[in-house]
């Protein structure tokens, strides 16, 4: 059978092959195109039944070719009967039937032997799972090629039904079908490989679509050449013909195929007609109506509005959906850890002006409004580095200079709004189409980088936290406030505890009653081996301590990195059906979660524990949730403000935009439209109102909004075998990263549940996060070329047009920016770090 590849029955008959491309004789081509020739050729037949197809095909035969009466019997005959399907059998059917044999016989078949062709289909073709697999709208193509004995010459015929029929059971499932080719005579050997050809020649979309529209038989020859232009031949003895080629992961797009030119103008050209043919359908990635200009004051913010606004409804409509529950849990930690890192840092920083308290109840507003009015709902806000940066000076400068933070601040943010309406209404955002992949790629892969250290930083700081007695050995234990006793004990015993240690058995010898335990004889300077060898026995509080907290910090931050990977992972496995695979591939974070927790639980060892504020006040208790512009500070600060808000503006705009670009690239087949302008609009406003409430900066986050959309990917729920499944964009829709931010506000009542996620599993979960972040852009694989020779290197599109010398020139080039921007992150000097990517 072929739905986009060939499979095979094996040779014990009760399994189907693995999809393979089909590997054709270039001599049954021939033939093929030689029966095309001298059959009978009916195309736009109306028919509603097998048999009236068979009566019609036979009686059409021209005089030259005609059968005898008989022989157009026995040959009806032969044609309607029910051919033997080989049907899917799943693992549970297969048991039950083998658990059933000893009382039922021998399974019976479909149908009979020598029973014809039902009218109606059975009840087998209704219930066959493998329906499942056929593409939507697709219609079936039946063979029939054989030896037949009372044939003297070859029967060959070619049907084209007007309209796609429904058979009956002849075909494998109730599908309507199209096209019947007959090829059945005498003995000879290329009957079965002519019908082989034949089945390739209708799965190929193109000449699918010339046999539709053909009129005449010179239509369908003129297709069967053109599938001969396209071949390509393997030379014999340089390749094992019974080796099965498997799928390959993608296919030319037909569009590619039309407009492809012959090899011979595509040597001639030097290479740039096949460049042109590959760049084609890329364009710039920004290029969209999105960023170009109105020459209106918010002409850009008018135009983000009216594209945005007639997908509101579904928006929440589209977010009802099990893969959206995943996505929210999955998020909602990575929010609340990071929400929990930068409040402390923040903390830190300004001496609880700020502190995890604010950052949780900031995150949850500003995202909730963010998502509900934003023009790209799937981003996800956080403080981020830069920000850290400028808040540290702002707070050093206002108390060297006795000036109110908090006032100074606000100020500050006022002023950035101003400036950011000021963007939004000049569509600045347009600055946006001038942005590059080296600028998009050394962004991503910074901040990629700086999670996967981040997450490995605070493990090592756990050694100091939980510090591994180096030192330790086995058999120095008695060092540890660890005794040797050596208190005589027999048969009967009862608790006693020894000075200091923990409850131990003292043996009683005498049969009189028992007295009161005595001081346990102790001998001190003996090792574990030579108190055990004198018949002693170990007691104290520490003879079982081992230094494991880190250890399993360690286990369960590598293991969960490993889980989420694997699971992810999962949804291309080979092994349980594709409804369980996509099932476990959509909770791959979740389940790696809840694994690691169980883990940590049953071991009961002390691990860092997740610390969620629970009572709703200030960090610091010197200040209110209402910030005052007036009255802590010289009137005049409110006007020297506008200076240090124009480097934050800066800061933020470049942060925003940049994010915003790699979210709304080309390739994640976003329907919805993109909304720079409205996006800078709501940052630039919620920057006043955190101000003045006190609470910290938010700018889109890269990495988590990354993770955010890889968590949504839609894929076609149906392929045909060995066909992968197709990339069909992301889950655009409000409702994820809404759940998201209410579930950080109300975390705060959520403090008892939450305190028993361990630490290091969401370290593990951001080290997951910037991986995937980081196997996101294209700088990855420039850096695997660097190290691999290059008969190993991959089929790149770009290494066929750019000499691989200025690929390695570029890529060093952009991994030499990349120390810079990571050194200038790495000082002071990283407020000025969106500038100078």
């Amino acid at each position: 059978r072929w739905i986009k590849f060939e499979e095979k029955v094996e040779d014990g008959g009760m399994r189907w092959s693995a999809p393979h491309v089909p590997a054709l004789p270039l001599n049954s081509l021939f033939q093929l195109r030689k029966c095309l020739q001298k059959g009978t050729m009916l195309l736009g037949l109306d028919a509603l039944c097998f048999k009236d197809i068979i009566d019609r095909t036979l009686s059409g035969q021209p005089e030259e070719a005609e059968l005898q009466p008989e022989l157009r019997e026995r040959l009806a005959d032969l044609l309607l009967r029910q051919p033997q399907h080989q049907t899917t059998t799943s693992l549970l059917q297969l048991l039950t039937k083998l658990s059933l044999s000893p009382c039922r016989g021998k399974a019976k078949s479909w149908t009979e032997s020598g029973a014809q062709v039902s009218e109606t289909p059975l009840k087998e073709q209704l219930r066959n799972r493998f329906k499942k697999k056929v593409p939507e709208g697709a219609e079936v193509a039946h063979i029939v090629v054989g030896e037949v004995e009372f044939l003297e010459k070859p029967f060959i015929a070619f049907i084209r039904l007007r309209q796609g029929v429904a058979l009956g059971s002849l075909a494998e499932v109730a599908l309507p079908s199209r096209f019947l080719f007959i090829l059945l005579g005498p003995r000879a050997k290329v009957y079965h490989e002519v019908g082989r050809a034949m089945a390739t020649l209708l799965m190929d979309e193109l000449f699918q679509r010339i046999a539709r529209q053909a009129e005449h038989r010179e239509d369908l020859i003129a297709g069967m050449e053109a599938f001969l232009d396209e071949l390509t031949v393997l030379p014999p003895g340089k390749w094992d013909p019974s080796a099965r080629i498997p799928p390959p992961n993608s296919l030319p797009s037909l569009q590619r195929r039309t407009t492809m030119h012959p090899p011979d103008q595509q040597s001639r050209g030097n290479g740039k007609i096949a460049a042109a043919g590959d760049r084609a359908g890329l364009g710039h990635p920004h290029s969209g109506e999105e960023l170009e200009r109105t020459g209106r004051l918010f002409g850009g913010l008018l135009r983000d509005v009216r594209r945005k606004a007639p997908w509101y409804g579904s928006d929440f409509s589209d977010g009802l959906h099990p893969q959206c529950l995943s996505a929210v849990l999955y998020i909602y930690l990575a929010t609340i850890t990071n929400a929990i890192t930068f409040g402390g840092m923040l903390g830190d920083a300004t001496a609880n002006m700020q502190g995890v308290l604010e950052s949780f109840l900031g995150t949850a507003f500003a995202g909730s409004i963010f998502c509900l009015f934003s023009g790209q709902p799937l981003t996800i806000l956080s403080s981020t580095g830069p920000v850290l940066v400028f808040e540290r000076l702002l707070f050093s400068f206002s108390q060297e200079h006795s000036l109110d933070y908090l006032e100074f601040r606000l100020w500050i943010g006022l002023w950035v709004a101003f400036f950011g309406m000021v963007l939004v209404a000049t569509e600045a955002s347009h600055l946006v189409r001038y942005f590059t992949r080296f600028t998009e790629e050394g962004f991503c892969a910074l901040i990629s980088l700086i999670f996967i250290y981040d997450s490995l930083k605070k493990m090592l700081s756990l050694a100091d936290a939980f510090p591994i007695n180096w030192q330790y050995r086995l058999d120095n234990v008695t060092s540890y406030s660890c005794i040797c006793n050596f208190s005589s004990h027999g048969n009967d015993t009862q608790g006693a505890r020894g000075w200091g240690g923990p409850e131990v058995s003292v043996h009683v010898t005498s049969s009189l009653p028992a007295l009161s335990p005595q001081p346990p004889t102790t001998q001190p300077g003996l090792s574990r081996t030579q108190c055990l060898g004198q018949g002693g026995h170990l007691l104290g509080t520490s003879c079982q301590y081992v230094p494991d907290v880190t250890l399993l910090s360690f286990l369960l931050f590598g293991g969960t990195f490993l889980s989420c990977t694997a699971l992810k992972h999962f949804r291309s496995s080979r092994y349980f059906p594709e409804a369980v695979r996509k099932l476990v591939s959509d909770f791959a974070i979740i389940l790696a979660i809840l694994a690691s927790c169980a883990i940590d639980a049953t071991l009961g060892l002390e691990t860092p524990k997740l610390l969620v504020p629970s009572e709703l006040k200030p960090t610091n208790p010197a200040r209110g949730w209402i910030i005052f512009p007036f009255g802590a500070n010289p009137w005049w600060i409110c006007l020297v403000s506008a200076l240090p808000a124009v480097l934050v503006t800066i800061l933020i705009f470049m942060d925003q935009q940049i994010t915003a670009v790699i979210l709304n690239r080309r390739e994640y087949k976003l329907q919805k439209g993109a909304g720079f302008h409205l996006d800078l609009l709501c940052v630039s406003l919620l920057m006043a109102v955190t101000s003045a409430t006190g609470l910290p900066w938010y700018v889109s986050a890269t990495v988590i909004s990354l993770a955010h959309m890889e968590s949504l990917r839609k894929e076609s729920a149906t392929s045909a075998p060995g066909e992968h499944p197709e990339f069909l964009g992301i889950r655009e829709q409000r409702l994820t990263g809404l759940a998201v931010f209410v579930l950080t506000g109300v975390s705060v009542f959520m403090a008892p549940i939450l305190k028993h996620i361990p630490m290091p599993v969401l370290y593990g979960v951001f080290l997951h996060m910037g991986m995937v972040a980081l196997n996101s852009i294209q700088v990855r694989d420039r850096v695997r070329l660097l190290l691999m020779p290059a008969k190993h290197q991959p089929d790149l599109a770009y290494l066929r047009h750019v000499p691989l010398r200025w690929v390695h020139l570029f890529t060093v080039i952009q991994l030499l920016c990349l120390a810079l921007l990571w050194v200038l992150k790495s000082t002071m000097a990283a407020i000025i770090f969106p500038v100078m990517v």
